[in-house]
């Protein structure tokens, strides 16, 4: 085939793709991970049910790989939190870590939801930004800013796992503490 033939399927499958990924955000937003249905999502982009079936063998493999944009979206985000915070490495951490802990209070988790944080990637995800925040924090150990009494990685997991309480928190107010909290606890003394 010509090479424009395929840049063309190329751009075509990947518009049928995100409108896919599109529609299910959509739905999920306002209806919630039950109303995601092969019909309607073939109904909202106006993709035949049959083309459909083509990209995605089931409604399972769509929501899987709508969620999986989402924490790609979320990493993407807090690499971007990083690029634009000034400062030292202490500041840089402190506003990832803050945007982190948005992430997790402003999503509620629900039974529906909790299913799909048990995939492969999901765990991917978890492995990147661990390695994203120990990166971090060595860079501020090496800057003097951070503590170096425990290795940067273990930091990098309690750090991590301490923000996941933002979940239950009431306020984005109360968010701000506990990342505070957080990077008080990684100053060096």
């Amino acid at each position: 085939m010509p090479k424009l033939w395929n840049e063309t399927i190329e751009e075509h499958r990947k518009a049928v793709r995100e409108a896919v990924m599109d529609a299910t955000a959509t739905l999920v937003a306002h209806h919630g991970l039950a109303a995601v249905t092969m019909s309607r999502i073939a109904e909202d982009t106006g993709i035949g049910r049959a083309t459909l079936y083509k990209y995605f063998p089931d409604v399972q493999a769509i929501i899987l790989a709508w969620h999986e944009r989402q924490i790609l979206r979320h990493l993407e985000q807090l690499a971007e939190v990083r690029e634009r915070t000034v400062g030292g490495a202490a500041d840089r951490l402190g506003a990832v870590l803050g945007a982190y802990a948005l992430i997790l209070h402003d999503h509620e988790p629900t039974v529906d939801t909790a299913a799909l944080h048990r995939g492969e990637h999901v765990g991917r995800a978890q492995h990147q930004l661990t390695g994203f925040v120990t990166d971090l924090i060595a860079e501020g150990v090496g800057r003097g800013e951070l503590r170096d009494d425990i290795a940067a990685d273990e930091l990098a997991r309690y750090c991590l796992h301490a923000l996941t309480a933002a979940t239950g928190l009431p306020t984005r107010d109360g968010v701000q503490r506990l990342v505070q909290v957080t990077v008080d606890g990684l100053r060096r003394r």
